[in-house]
């Protein structure tokens, strides 16, 4: 039996990085993965999703560029060579994963991991069974899309993944969830020009956002896109036949050519047997850890979306690192707390820390400054002008407790904003940090000075009678 000094299940963007740190820092590793290397994210999650809306976001530019002196007649789009780049763009990027772990000397086995105990690893593929030695062992299953069981089975009805390896646009479809990921889907379809309804049961649409945020997403959503965006209604007696499929939404009867389901993500945690390492998951069906990436077996850890909370790419890619670090190095570290949000829809969306209504919900009062792209002069130079920046701040000491922007190049934005919480800066520190013109990162300046009503490229606050 081959030993290891540590096995890492799962390829995504947790369990590679991961596999790469440990070999870094001299260990032996393992690397066990039951389908493609680079899991969801890279295969059907962020990566495709991403190169699809970049073109879509390319296609509805162009067709508004005679605002910009651009004259562009007839345009149309390939729905095929768009989702042949697509498959290009992943493959190129799941070529080089293969080519890094190699390079650090990971040993990958192809197959499905489970624990025969603590330290051994059985990997199953077809008939064939290999046992491992694992030293530390890291779990990085990931999660994968739920379909209610009240949905009917038909080809009209799909998740994401079924998504991507349609290759034809419905001219119509309805999107069962209004969080991250259908609304990412609803924008790069209806800015295509395919007819977009969302259902969400919930009172607002992606309701871990700030409340600003939230009202203009939707503003955008409903007046630029045309996308119907229902709330507050679960979508009921869903039919499906040859010709379309529909349900009832509150009163709303609303039928379409395809229903996209997009309504949460579970733990992949099938097949492990994790009883067999001492090994329970919580009521959710998530492995716990605790600031470590620790399990309650001492040698092994889990990362990524297989431990709940924020389930984002580089969230478990951060985990990864810190898991690897404290399993296979002389130091031990914590897991990052402050984690960025990037949402491509559009306009793109960032945020990190605090919402303004987190803060007051904590009892933390706060001040908060925005700043509108609309007054900013490389905004209005691309010709792009949506959206706006803002800082939540703590009344008393100034720290900078959450910012979100929603505008052009929000996801890129967010950066600067995530190192100044991390860092602990106040408002007044941000906003002396010279910064570049004409760019659209002055918007976190000129927010941090709105903060204490300062700035001085934007009207003057009104004072009290």
């Amino acid at each position: 039996m081959e030993k290891y000094d540590l096995v890492v299940i799962g390829s995504g963007p947790g369990g590679y990085p991961a596999a790469i740190r440990a070999a870094q820092l001299g260990a032996s590793v393992a690397l066990v993965e039951k389908d493609i290397l680079g899991g969801t994210c890279l295969n059907w999650g962020c990566i495709p999703t991403k190169t699809l809306i970049a073109s879509s976001d390319l296609f509805h530019r162009a067709r508004r560029a005679d605002s910009m002196g651009i004259c562009v007649e007839n345009v149309s789009f390939d729905y095929a060579a768009m989702l042949e780049r697509k498959d290009a763009v992943v493959e190129k990027l799941r070529s080089g994963v293969a080519q890094l772990l190699k390079g650090n000397k990971v040993t990958v086995f192809e197959g499905v991991g489970s624990f025969k105990d603590r330290k051994t690893i059985v990997v199953k593929k077809d008939k064939e069974k290999t046992a491992i030695e694992a030293a530390n062992t890291i779990i990085a299953t990931g999660a994968k899309s739920t379909v209610p069981e009240f949905l009917p089975k038909h080809d009209r009805i799909v998740a994401s993944r079924a998504f991507l390896t349609r290759t034809e646009l419905p001219e119509s479809m309805i999107v069962l969830g209004g969080g991250i990921i259908g609304c990412e889907f609803a924008c790069m379809a209806a800015q295509l020009g395919v007819k977009v309804t969302i259902v969400e049961m919930l009172e607002d649409i992606v309701l871990t956002l700030d409340r600003d945020i939230r009202r203009e997403l939707r503003r955008h959503m409903e007046k630029t896109l045309d996308i119907e965006v229902l709330t507050g209604a679960s979508l009921e007696d869903v039919k499906a036949d040859g010709g379309s499929v529909g349900g009832k939404a509150g009163d709303e009867r609303i039928t379409a050519d395809l229903l996209l389901v997009s309504v949460g993500r579970r733990p992949v945690t099938d097949g492990l047997a994790l009883d067999k390492a001492a090994l329970e998951t919580d009521e959710a069906g998530y492995i716990p850890v605790d600031d470590y990436c620790q399990t309650r077996a001492g040698t092994i850890y889990a990362i990524g979306d297989v431990t709940g909370g924020v389930q984002l790419a580089h969230r478990a890619t951060s985990q990864g690192l810190t898991a690897a670090e404290n399993a296979c190095g002389p130091n031990r570290r914590k897991m990052e707390t402050v984690v960025p949000a990037c949402i491509f829809t559009a306009p793109e969306i960032g945020s990190v820390g605090l919402s303004e209504q987190d803060a007051k919900e904590q009892g933390i009062k706060v001040r908060t400054g925005k700043y509108p792209f609309s007054a900013l002069g490389k905004a209005m130079a691309l010709g792009d002008t949506l959206g706006f920046v803002k800082w939540v701040a703590d009344a008393d000491t100034d720290q900078l407790l959450g910012a979100h922007a929603i505008g052009p190049h929000a996801t890129e934005l967010i950066a600067e904003a995530t190192l100044a919480i991390r860092d602990e800066l106040t408002a007044r520190e941000l906003g002396k940090a010279v910064h570049c013109h004409p760019t659209l990162s002055e918007s976190w300046m000129e927010a941090a000075h709105a903060v204490h009503g300062e700035s001085v490229h934007a009207a003057p606050r009104r004072k009290p009678r």
